[in-house]
């Protein structure tokens, strides 16, 4: 009997990892609360990072104007449609990558996640074409139909908060979730992950650094 209880305990431990335990939370430099996720080794932000200053407190410039964006090679953020109202709660900030490139963008203690932590992220959920099913906020509040294989079984919460073109332009709101990693792949472009409404996998690229994209923040070890 004892055997088997053990068995069990192991059992439930591990879908428990699998699943991920949702019961913390944490506060940005300006106030901003956001729920946390442990995933295997991993704790993530469950939510997109919506902060405006610095963890030092350093307002990130706010640039609205699709020529100014455009031209950047210094941080900036927008919202998505420059609409705050709209989508700050639910999609958070777009960051370009220069902000990403200064290291305080992250609460104390955080940090932007590395393609190497993403693809962690992937293989402790089993790897396979259902990875980003599992990241995925189910269901179509935020994701247009069919929002293909959406479980959330993760609780990493993924929504779909589109981008920003380096022209400036918005797209893709409710279709697709574009979020930077740390890693750079040259001098001009960086490693991003990209989920889809109509797919249930995962999907990394490359792209310039003055597109804005989501940012999901990791705990350091």
């Amino acid at each position: 009997m004892q055997h088997k209880t053990v068995i069990l305990f192991a059992t439930v431990m591990f879908w428990l990892g699998l699943a991920g335990c949702q019961n913390k939370s944490i506060k940005d430099i300006e106030g901003n609360v956001y729920k946390t996720v442990t995933i295997g080794t991993q704790t993530w932000m469950a939510e997109n990072l919506r902060t405006t200053k610095y963890n030092d407190g350093t307002e990130i410039p706010l640039v609205k104007d699709n020529l100014d964006w455009s031209k950047l090679t210094t941080p900036g953020y927008s919202w998505y449609n420059n609409d705050s109202g709209e989508y700050k709660d639910s999609y958070g900030a777009l960051y370009n990558w220069y902000a990403v490139n200064t290291n305080k963008l992250c609460p104390a203690g955080w940090h932007v996640s590395s393609d190497a932590e993403w693809v962690a992220l992937a293989t402790f959920l089993e790897g396979g074409n259902d990875v980003g099913g599992k990241l995925k906020e189910s269901g179509t509040k935020h994701w247009k139909i069919p929002n293909e294989g959406a479980t959330n079984e993760s609780n990493f919460n993924a929504l779909p908060g589109g981008y920003r073109t380096f022209e400036g332009i918005f797209n893709f709101i409710g279709v697709s979730g574009y979020w930077w990693s740390s890693t750079e792949y040259n001098e001009a472009s960086v490693l991003f992950w990209n989920l889809r409404y109509k797919s249930g996998g995962t999907f990394k690229y490359r792209s310039e650094k003055n597109c804005g994209f989501s940012v999901r923040c990791i705990k350091d070890k």
